[in-house]
C-alpha cells in the first residue's frame, strides 16, 4: 500500500468515525470552547488552534486530503488536482514535532497549501498541465517554493490549470476543471485549479500565476480572494513562463488575511529574477499588520465604469459594493479610461505575449530531461501524435495546441511590432494609470474583476488578451497590483468579485482596503457542490 493511499484511508477513517452529534475534530471533545467550520477558518484561527493544542498539522492535512478524496475525482469530480503529494502527511508530522521542540518557523508553519502545476517542485512533477511534459521532474524548486518550505508550509498537491497557463480552464493532462459553485460553469483560467481547490477547501491557501488575469479570473469565478502582485515583488524563477513581461505569481485564499499571510512569505528579492531588483526594500515584512477593519474610512476609491454595462447582475453587485464602501467612510470617484487604451490594450497584450512565449518556453524546456520537447516546434510535433482520450482522463487539447501554432508564427522579440509596444506602449499605459491615481488622489480603482458572471464551460472563449469590456489585463500591461475580494452573487448564485487596482508596490494599502471591504460585506460562501463533511471543523479554544 502506498504512502498516499494510507494517508487517504487514515483521513477518511478519522472523518467517518467522528460522531454525528459533534461537528468538531475528535481532539476537541474533551475541551469546552468555540469551534469554526474548516472553510471559514483563517490561518490565524488555525495557528490559535495549534497553540491551544486542539489541532495539529497532521490532523488538518488529513481533513484536506479527505475532502480531495471526496470531491476531486468522486462526487462532483472537480478535477482540480493533478498530483497529490505522497509525503504531505510526513511533512505535517515533522512540522508538528518541530513545533513542540523549537516552536513555529512562521505563521505558515504546518499550513497545508496547493501550488499551480506550472511552479517547479523538485520532488513532484511540474507539467504545465500538458501530456507533453507528463512526469517532468524539475532540477530544483522554484524560488517561491523554497521560501514556502522554509516557512514550514505543507504542500498538499499540485493543481490543474489552463495548459501552459493560457486558454480555457482545461488541460490535456488534467482535463476540464469544474466550478464547485455550478458544475456547468467555468472556474476560469488559467489558475482554475487553484481557484476551485481553495473554494472547495482542499487547502488553506494556494499559489497561482497571472499573465493576463489568471489569478483574478479564477478568484472571482470561484468566490475567493486573490492578489495579482506588482511586477518585481515576487520572483518568477522556476515558473514555466508564458510571457515574462507580464508573468507574476500571486496568492489565492478564502480570506484576505490568508492572502496577506502568504504574500509575507513569498515576496522578496531573488538574484535569479532580475525583475525583483525593482522590489528591493519595497515589500513588507508582514502584510497582515496592515489589515484594519476600518481601512475604508477616508479612502478614495475610483470606480472604472468603462467595465460595467455588460451584465446587469454584475452591475447590481458593483453598485451595492460601492454603497457598502460609502457606508464605511470611503469616497467614491467616477473615473474613465481613454477610449484608445480600451480599444488597443488587447493588441498591446498579444504583441508581447505571443512572441515572448516562443522564446521563453524554449529556455525553460532546455532545463528538462532529454525526452521532453525543446522548442515550440517540437511541442507542436508531439501534440499532433496525441489523438485520443486515455482512461485516466488525459486527452487531446486542440484549442490550446492551435494557439501554439499562432504563437509560433507571431514574429520575434526583435520585430518592430514587439519592440514598439514594449518600449513605448507599456510605459504609456503605466503613465496613464499613474496619472489617474494622482489627479484624483486615489487609493485604488475598483472595477468588476469579470464584467460578466462566470460563463458556461461550453461558451465561446473571450479573445486572447481579454475583451475591451474586461479590465483585468491593465494590471499586467502596467505591472500594477490588483486585489480581488468576493462581492456578491448573481441570480443563479454564481460568485461575483470586485477588484482593487493600485499603484506599483501598494499591496499593503490594497490588502487593507480589501480586508475592510471583506469584513463589511462577508460575501464568501462554501460552494454547494463541496459541502462540509462530518468533522470539518476545528476547535479554537
Amino acid at each position: 500500500m502506498t504512502t498516499l493511499k494510507r494517508a487517504l484511508i487514515a483521513a477518511l477513517l478519522i472523518a467517518t468515525l467522528t460522531p454525528v452529534s459533534a461537528h468538531v475534530p475528535a481532539v476537541a471533545f474533551a475541551q469546552a470552547g468555540r469551534t469554526i467550520d474548516l472553510d471559514a477558518a483563517t490561518i490565524a484561527d488555525v495557528n490559535a488552534a495549534f497553540a491551544k493544542g486542539t489541532l495539529t498539522s497532521e490532523r488538518l492535512t488529513q481533513m484536506f486530503l479527505a475532502r480531495i478524496d471526496a470531491y476531486d475525482r468522486k462526487g462532483p469530480a472537480l478535477r482540480a488536482v493533478i498530483t497529490l503529494n505522497p509525503k504531505a502527511l510526513d511533512t505535517a508530522r515533522a512540522m508538528d514535532a518541530e513545533r513542540k521542540t523549537k516552536g513555529p518557523r512562521s505563521p505558515l508553519h504546518g499550513i497545508p497549501i496547493v501550488l499551480k502545476d506550472n511552479i517547479d517542485t523538485v520532488d513532484l512533477p511540474t507539467t504545465g498541465g500538458s501530456v507533453l511534459l507528463e512526469g517532468s521532474m524539475p532540477p530544483d524548486d522554484a524560488f517561491v517554493v523554497r521560501k514556502l518550505r522554509a516557512a514550514g508550509a505543507v504542500i498538499v498537491a499540485k493543481v490543474n490549470l489552463s495548459e501552459f497557463a493560457s486558454g480555457a480552464a482545461h488541460s490535456s493532462l488534467g482535463g476540464q476543471i469544474l466550478n464547485p459553485h455550478d458544475l456547468t460553469r467555468s472556474p476560469a483560467g488559467s489558475s482554475g485549479g487553484t481557484g476551485a481547490s481553495i473554494a472547495a477547501a482542499f487547502a488553506m491557501a494556494g499559489l497561482g500565476t497571472d499573465t493576463g488575469g489568471s489569478v483574478r479570473g479564477p478568484s472571482t469565478a470561484n468566490g475567493i480572494a486573490g492578489l495579482k502582485t506588482t511586477m518585481g515583488l515576487v520572483s518568477r524563477d522556476g515558473v514555466i513562463p508564458l510571457a515574462l513581461s507580464f508573468d507574476t505569481v500571486g496568492p489565492m485564499a478564502r480570506s484576505v488575511y490568508d492572502v496577506a499571510a502568504m504574500l509575507s512569505v513569498i515576496a522578496g528579492v531573488d538574484p535569479a529574477d532580475a525583475a525583483t531588483k525593482a522590489g528591493e526594500g519595497r515589500n513588507a515584512a508582514d502584510y497582515t499588520q496592515s489589515l484594519k477593519s476600518d481601512a475604508l474610512k477616508g479612502a478614495r476609491i475610483g470606480i472604472a465604469r468603462d467595465f460595467l454595462g455588460q451584465d446587469t447582475d454584475v452591475d447590481w453587485v458593483m453598485e451595492a459594493s460601492l454603497e457598502a464602501m460609502r457606508k464605511q467612510g470611503a469616497t467614491i470617484v467616477d473615473v474613465r479610461l481613454p477610449k484608445w487604451l480600451l480599444d488597443a490594450k488587447g493588441e498591446y497584450y498579444n504583441a508581447i505575449r505571443y512572441p515572448e512565449f516562443v522564446v521563453q518556453i524554449a529556455d525553460y524546456l532546455k532545463t528538462l530531461g532529454p525526452k521532453y520537447p525543446k522548442s515550440i516546434t517540437e511541442l507542436i510535433e508531439q501534440a499532433r501524435r496525441v489523438n485520443a482520450p486515455r482512461p485516466d482522463g488525459a486527452s487531446p487539447n486542440p484549442a490550446r495546441w492551435s494557439l501554439m501554432l499562432r504563437e509560433s508564427t507571431s514574429g520575434t522579440i526583435t520585430d518592430y511590432q514587439y519592440t514598439s509596444v514594449r518600449d513605448h506602449a507599456l510605459p504609456l499605459v503605466r503613465a496613464i494609470l499613474d496619472g489617474i491615481f494622482k489627479a484624483n488622489n486615489l487609493d485604488a480603482i475598483a472595477y468588476p474583476t469579470s464584467s460578466r458572471r462566470p460563463q458556461r464551460i461550453d461558451a465561446p472563449p473571450d479573445p486572447p488578451g481579454g475583451a475591451a469590456a474586461n479590465g483585468s489585463n491593465l494590471a499586467n500591461l502596467s505591472g500594477f497590483p490588483d486585489v480581488i475580494v468576493p462581492a456578491g452573487f448573481s441570480t443563479e448564485d454564481l460568485p461575483i468579485g470586485i477588484s482593487f487596482l493600485g499603484p506599483a508596490f501598494s499591496e499593503s494599502r490594497l490588502l487593507a482596503i480589501g480586508f475592510a471591504f471583506e469584513q463589511a460585506t462577508k460575501a464568501r460562501r462554501l460552494p454547494v457542490h463541496t459541502p462540509l463533511r462530518m468533522g470539518d471543523a476545528i476547535a479554537i479554544q
